[in-house]
């Protein structure tokens, strides 16, 4: 099954403020879709609307907190009255905290539950509920490395990832039982240089980073519109790293285990100390009141890589499969030829 983004399409990207849904609703406007931007932040939406309108799209700015359901559904209500009929709704809102986990208070780590992982819940179910009558649709979960494997300073967001993985597996099947048409799928990210390293709440005591190697928002935008245009794929994996550590989890966990907890501290930080007065987007939106539009882009141009080879190959694996298997087929005659 292939829906094909064009000037009708309707998307949701939420979480579309900054990092990577604000790259991704960029990336369907220039298709010309008409993308409705859901987040909690003002100036970030409002920057992401001009960013969408010079992309060509048409933009509908619904603030909303993922975290509160009825909060979504309203938001699901504006957007089809006056957008359309929903045909892709992507996940993207998601908050953290940097941190062991005995210093994350309770409500802190129920409070990245609640928007990472309950958001795609309640971000999922209204779309549903509005795709399910009219049996077409595509729902795309950005989904992490993490999601599979977790790792030390991030307990919260790993746990909140695993969750969306099992949830999404689970709905994946219902759908298939009942022969659904509404189709859903996962695109597992990498390390990403978005703003949310200027915004999360951290107790480390040097700036967060991301683990290199780093890749643009603009990668990741570009996997999650191929999943919604190709969604017959269960998950796309993005960056040669999320499939080396996927694979490595698979093949040998325990090793990696004692790897990150040898690594897992230091690369996660800069050598800058931790600005103390560093904005958190944990409980308000770090671009309201009185703070700015952080974009897209985080503070590592520099060290990210605007392309992946990797994220090719998931998303030609068929071509490539048969590539292999014709490739192995002519070695095999020719040894065979050799033999007699």
């Amino acid at each position: 099954m292939e829906q094909k983004i064009g000037k009708d399409t309707v998307v949701v990207v939420t979480g579309a403020s900054g990092g990577i849904g604000r790259a991704t609703a960029v990336a369907f406007a220039r298709r010309g879709a008409r993308v409705a931007l859901v987040a909690r932040g003002e100036k970030g939406l409002d920057g992401a609307a001009r960013d969408v309108e010079k992309a060509g799209g048409r933009p509908l700015v619904v603030a909303a907190d993922m975290a509160d359901h009825a909060s979504v559904e309203a938001a699901a209500d504006r957007i089809e009255r006056e957008l359309g009929p929903i045909d892709a709704w992507v996940n993207v809102a998601f908050t953290s905290v940097f941190a062991p986990f005995t210093q994350i208070e309770p409500d802190e780590f129920e409070r990245v539950t609640q928007v990472t992982y309950l958001g795609f819940v309640h971000g999922t179910r209204a779309a549903l509920k509005r795709m399910l009558p009219r049996d077409k649709g595509v729902i795309v979960q950005t989904g992490s490395a993490l999601a599979y494997r977790g790792i030390p300073l991030q307990s919260a967001y790993s746990g909140a990832k695993h969750a969306i993985q099992g949830f999404t597996e689970s709905l994946r099947c219902e759908l298939m039982h009942d022969r659904s048409n509404v189709k859903i799928t996962m695109v597992q990210m990498p390390a990403v240089n978005t703003p949310q390293f200027d915004w999360v709440l951290s107790r480390l005591p040097r700036h967060a980073q991301p683990v290199p190697p780093i890749y643009q928002p603009e990668v990741a935008a570009e996997a999650l519109v191929f999943a919604a245009e190709h969604p017959a794929r269960r998950e796309y994996w993005v960056g040669e790293t999320t499939a080396a550590t996927l694979l490595a989890n698979k093949v040998a966990p325990g090793l990696l285990d004692r790897y990150l907890a040898r690594t897992g501290y230091g690369s996660q930080q800069t050598e800058q100390l931790r600005d103390p007065d560093q904005p958190a987007n944990l409980w308000e939106p770090a671009d309201d009141p009185g703070g700015r539009d952080f974009g897209a882009h985080g503070d590592f141009d520099r060290q990210a890589h605007g392309a992946s080879p990797q994220l090719w190959a998931s998303q030609h694996e068929r071509p490539l499969l048969v590539a292999a298997g014709a490739t192995a087929a002519l070695a095999l005659g020719a040894f065979l030829l050799r033999r007699r």
